[in-house]
């Protein structure tokens, strides 16, 4: 340590590979799933719908919020039933989907809403961090990338662990029976692909979560405020 004098030693760490061997867990992996429509007839939710079928059989509990009654942020007091009902699936959940049509070339209003309830810190806990998540898109035209790369800085902001792989329906309306469900096609293998990686991600991911997010900075920033907090008590 002597060639880093600015390092505060104490708050420094070696990874140790030992601790990112996760613990057998006996539940199933938990996906929390959101999706970006409220219209009757929503392309993002049968998407959605279709994943769940996917997540299920690949062995995933899994949790689908309905954003209908779901209030502005801001517009309504954080103890809002759907507000809380939104926060608890958050902190429930090991993993997450996120799906949005592509509204002007961006993201929903109606997806970005229910992330923008969820605040980054919550007390000692923060909601997101070191959760696994997935994006995938609908549009009504040719196909574009425009809300899966907002959906990507978002989870990053989130401190999520977004997984490498993606799913960008176009056409969407082409793309499914009259009875909801999504046809064969590269589409629905793309899906199928995407929802597979997101189950391995969790699976290595959970029960090490904690220690792959822990972080000199805060570990520096933790230890300071505790010096003072007991510097405080002797006086």
């Amino acid at each position: 340590m002597s060639d880093l004098p600015n390092i505060a030693g104490d708050a420094f760490q070696v990874p140790d590979f030992a601790q990112l061997t996760a613990p057998t867990l006996q539940h199933k992996p938990r996906i929390l799933m959101l999706y970006g429509s409220l219209r009757e007839r929503s392309y993002s939710r049968l998407l959605t719908f279709e994943a769940q079928r996917l997540l299920e059989a690949f062995g995933a509990e899994v949790r689908i919020f309905h954003a209908n009654g779901l209030p502005l942020p801001g517009d309504a007091p954080d103890d809002h039933l759907k507000v809380q009902e939104l926060r608890d699936a958050m902190l429930w959940s090991e993993g997450q989907v996120w799906t949005s049509p592509e509204r002007h070339g961006a993201m929903s209003s109606v997806l970005k809403s229910q992330i923008d309830w969820i605040p980054l810190p919550g007390g000692a806990i923060r909601p997101t961090q070191g959760r696994t998540l997935a994006v995938m898109q609908v549009s009504g035209g040719s196909q574009s990338f425009n809300a899966l790369n907002q959906m990507r800085i978002l989870g990053r902001w989130m401190r999520m662990v977004t997984i490498p792989n993606q799913s960008s329906v176009a056409k969407a309306f082409q793309e499914f029976e009259p009875d909801g469900r999504m046809k064969p096609s590269s589409y629905y293998d793309r899906v199928v692909d995407v929802m597979e990686e997101l189950v391995k991600f969790t699976l290595i991911n959970r029960g090490v979560a904690g220690y792959l997010t822990s972080r000199y900075s805060e570990r520096k920033e933790a230890a300071a405020k505790l010096e003072e907090r007991v510097g405080l008590k002797s006086i």
